[in-house]
């Protein structure tokens, strides 16, 4: 339940609140006072779309705070949560702004959150009707979805399991388009791939085979002066045995570890050092032994060589097609092969999507049947209902009906084409709203259709604005009375022009507007006994202090706090 709603700097409003309380709020003022900015005010509260050209003129921003009382363990109390968000004691706070510039910004118990997340929560938080949903409801698609929300969870389940069925159909009969359309596409798609695997296997590329052959060839391009150097280096370390000269590291290294040996004993420092010759000793001879194998393994083999190149000219050339390294070559052709697979399926794929879209066709004929089925049941009461209110309003002689037409397409929610018609009259046929009814009598209408609509729906607020427009005398008392019976199972908000609505409320704001001569602007007053007789004299009369219109308030008033027993009405 809304709380209070602060607005500045919207329109005409420079900083006003609407105290707000349980059952029937209305709130009134002169034309151009700025009521439609208090709906406005809540519109962009609940994630509406931000017009910067509402911004008050000089102002910087546009900006509406709210104050709501939520279930702590409802959806809305989760999503906050999930958001980041809090609640005080059960309140939530909602903020949203909008700059000059046309900048947007929300706020959800004290953090940052997308517009599109108020849109969300408004959906369990408040319901407003006014002159645009009227016309709204006009259309046939807005007709469906209120019949489909008056029918409740006996509809809601079984319209779920038809919209999935709906959607797999769609899945199902896309590929199966996609399959057999494509036919000649997919074949070349599969001799592309043929052609590359089988290219492939006949190489029979291996893992790492490229490096290794690179490896092998830059040796083998290299062998001869690669052997003349271990060669050099062995002879080096260990000496040439074809010649005289014993001039090497390893006869040099036994002269110098010969002389320490000798001495090694009188100095520990110098015995260190003997043993550090004695590891180099032992790592050059390694490094000898190493260098002879090396050569002697060292071959220079032009036809190892030519075969060597050969090889990696082929994995070259795969490359270029494939992959950069034979890894990726064969990563292709695992992949192609998956997909080869897939095409040469693609016949029995075919007929199984055939069978299931059947399966799925008979699916959704039965589940639309049903929807059918719920639909007229529902459309009976629906009718009734609201000619029942219609009644009520001055229109005893006037009928609504909702025709359900099925067709032989299915959409998104079925087959079934919903209208609603109006007979004004008994010898009146039966005519959709927009053809069959006045302008005040659309208005009565759509109200009628609005309070039966609310009756089904859950949210805790219901915004009314200026839905009795063209509508006068008992109708509108009646219209008055509608309202605040509604208020008495939710909050009630009324934007109205009428005495006779705002008689029933059990709570009267008034728009204020003032005019310095330079600036114009506009507050919200909460007024008292003596101060809705003075509005509703204004509305009535337009005299404030008019003898007449105070008795006819006054009057008003007292019909109103009859209606409610127990309500003496000096709220």
């Amino acid at each position: 339940m809304l709380e209070e709603v602060r607005i500045q700097g919207l329109g005409v409003i420079d900083d006003a609140v609407l105290e707000l309380s349980p059952g029937f709020t209305v709130v009134t003022g002169e034309t151009g006072a700025g009521k439609t900015m208090v709906v406005t005010g809540l519109g962009l509260l609940f994630g509406g779309r931000a017009d910067p050209q509402r911004v008050r003129p000089g102002a910087e921003r546009a900006v509406v705070e709210g104050r709501l009382t939520v279930a702590p363990a409802g959806r809305v109390a989760e999503r906050v949560a999930e958001a980041g968000g809090e609640l005080d004691d059960d309140v939530l706070i909602l903020t949203r702004s909008v700059s000059a510039e046309g900048r947007s910004r929300a706020t959800l118990g004290g953090r940052s959150a997308p517009v599109s997340l108020l849109a969300y929560l408004a959906d369990d938080l408040v319901a407003v009707h006014g002159q645009s949903d009227q016309q709204r409801l006009l259309r046939t698609d807005r007709q469906r979805a209120a019949l489909d929300r008056y029918a409740g969870e006996r509809l809601a389940g079984t319209a779920a399991s038809y919209a999935a069925a709906y959607r797999r159909h769609r899945e199902v009969a896309d590929e199966l388009a996609e399959l057999t359309t494509r036919a000649r596409e997919r074949a070349q798609e599969a001799d592309l791939l043929r052609f590359g695997v089988e290219e492939i296997t006949e190489a029979d590329p291996k893992s790492g085979e490229d490096a290794e052959l690179l490896a092998e060839e830059t040796r083998l391009a290299h062998a001869d002066a690669l052997r003349i150097a271990a060669t050099t280096a062995h002879e080096v370390l260990a000496g040439d045995p074809a010649s005289d000269v014993e001039i090497d590291v390893t006869a040099l290294l036994a002269s110098a570890r010969q002389a320490l040996a000798a001495v090694r004993e009188h100095d520990p420092a110098l015995a260190t050092v003997a043993d550090r010759l004695d590891e180099v000793g032992y790592v050059i001879s390694d490094a000898a032994t190493e260098l002879a194998s090396y050569r002697e393994s060292v071959d220079a083999d032009p036809a190892r060589l030519a075969a060597v190149q050969e090889r990696r000219a082929l994995l070259t050339q795969l490359s270029r097609k494939y992959g950069a390294t034979t890894d990726d070559v064969l990563a292709w052709a695992e992949d192609a092969a998956k997909r080869l697979a897939e095409l040469d399926n693609d016949d029995e794929r075919i007929e199984e999507l055939r069978a299931e879209e059947e399966a799925q066709r008979r699916r959704m004929t039965e589940l639309a049947d049903r929807l059918t089925e719920i639909r007229t049941e529902t459309a009976e009461r629906f009718g009734a209902a609201v000619t029942e209110e219609l009644t009520a309003l001055a229109m005893p002689h006037a009928r609504v009906s909702v025709r359900v037409a099925t067709g032989e397409e299915f959409g998104p929610h079925g087959r079934d084409d919903i209208e609603l018609l109006l007979a004004p009259h008994p010898s009146a046929p039966p005519l959709p709203l927009n053809k069959g009814a006045s302008g005040g009598e659309l208005s009565r209408v759509m109200l009628a259709i609005e309070v039966v609509f609310a009756g089904a729906d859950p949210v805790p607020t219901f915004v009314f604005d200026e839905v009795d427009a063209g509508v006068g005398g008992k109708a509108a008392v009646e219209i008055g009375r509608r309202l605040a019976r509604l208020a008495r199972r939710a909050q009630v908000i009324v934007v109205t022009h009428l005495p006779q609505v705002a008689a029933f409320a059990d709570a009267h704001l008034v728009v204020e507007k003032s005019n310095d001569g330079m600036v114009t602007e506009s507050g919200v007053t909460r007024l008292d006994r003596s101060g809705r007789v003075r509005e509703l004299s204004r509305m009535l009369a337009g005299l404030e202090d008019s003898e007449l219109g105070r008795a006819h308030a006054e009057e008003l008033l007292t019909i109103a706090a009859a209606d409610r027993p127990g309500d003496t009405g000096r709220r």
